[in-house]
């Protein structure tokens, strides 16, 4: 069975590496996020076990990636450094077989993306605990760059540490993950110091080598820097979610199940908020998110960010959408893709 399998495997890379060259010479990206909902969708539907849906994703990513892979060596960057919440969403998006490229900020995986020197970026949007990145958001007022997947991930954060629990002085971590683990913090380690450091991983590299030192990390980090686990899932949330972004260059196509994203500005004036709600009303378009942040130009400005059910192609999205761009003073489309 195993061989009927490999002889299977290698037969499908085939014919994946022939549409790749086809796609070359159209211009066409191997990454093509409306055909891997595709894929994982058939394959799930067909599946009748005993292997999980979970376990045959699992398997049908690296199976793509590992195909991507021969076809054109995809770059994508991620905030890091190595085993930060970014980089396994990352991995949990593309596989293995793709290569990677840390990041310091989430700015620099904006411009990696717009200098052509990655093909995508993994960026952090919104955790279901501590709310939106706005630094993510803050990024796409000037960027070119389009949403062109999302992907969602189960966040578990563990107490890591080379001393005892009773030992700890100060704990370092990203400043979202204290937020996240506050409640559990406040009962458990009352008199630690907090150290709020860049990412989860380079908490886990200075606690590795400082005396009386704990960080707040993924098992992930803990196994790198040889560090103990002394609590797990000390996240406040039993339903501890981030959602992150993929963004790149081309509007991703329809696939039956998608978001929009939009921002735009109004002027401001009484019921000006409740007039760009009513295209949306009158449509039947479902909004699923809406954000403010001040503008950083002028006073008392805001830009509006906003998600919702439905492609730009969908005729409804598309009447919603130009009944709602006639009254901005500043409109535009951050991008349509598969609803993770």
């Amino acid at each position: 069975m195993d061989s009927q399998i490999l002889k299977s495997l290698n037969k499908r890379t085939e014919l994946t590496v022939d549409v790749g060259r086809l796609k070359a010479k159209k211009g066409i990206s191997p990454y093509v996020p409306e055909r891997e909902r595709e894929v994982y969708e058939k394959m799930v539907r067909k599946n009748i076990g005993p292997i999980t849906d979970a376990s045959l994703k699992a398997i049908y990513r690296e199976i793509m990636s590992g195909a991507l892979s021969l076809m054109k060596q995809l770059k994508v960057a991620y905030l890091g450094p190595p085993y930060t919440f970014t980089h396994i969403a990352s991995l949990k998006k593309f596989g293995s077989s793709i290569q990677y490229e840390p990041c310091d900020s989430i700015t620099d995986c904006f411009t990696e993306v717009e200098k052509g020197r990655c093909d995508y970026a993994v960026v952090p949007i919104e955790n279901s605990t501590e709310g939106v990145i706005n630094h993510t958001l803050d990024m796409f007022i000037d960027s070119d760059m389009v949403i062109c997947s999302e992907v969602y991930l189960n966040i578990s954060h563990n107490l890591l540490a080379k001393c005892k629990k009773s030992q700890i002085k100060r704990i370092y971590s990203n400043p979202q993950v204290f937020g996240q683990c506050r409640l559990w913090l406040e009962r458990n380690l009352p008199t630690a110091e907090f150290i709020e450091v860049s990412s989860t991983t380079r908490a886990a590299e200075i606690a590795s080598r400082t005396k009386n030192a704990a960080c707040i990390a993924s098992s992930l980090a803990g196994e790198m820097y040889k560090l103990r686990n002394l609590a797990r899932s000390i996240q406040d949330s039993a339903h501890n979610v981030t959602r992150f972004l993929v963004i790149g260059r081309t509007i991703t196509n329809p696939t039956g199940r998608d978001k929009t994203s939009i921002l735009f500005t109004v002027k401001d004036r009484v019921g000006a908020l409740h007039d760009i709600l009513v295209p949306f009303k009158r449509s039947k378009v479902n909004l699923t998110k809406i954000e403010s942040r001040p503008s950083k130009k002028r006073a008392w400005k805001y830009y509006f960010f906003v998600d919702m059910e439905g492609h730009l192609e969908n005729p409804r999205v598309k009447k919603a959408l130009n009944g709602l761009e006639k009254g901005c003073t500043f409109f535009k489309v951050l991008g349509s893709y598969p609803a993770g």
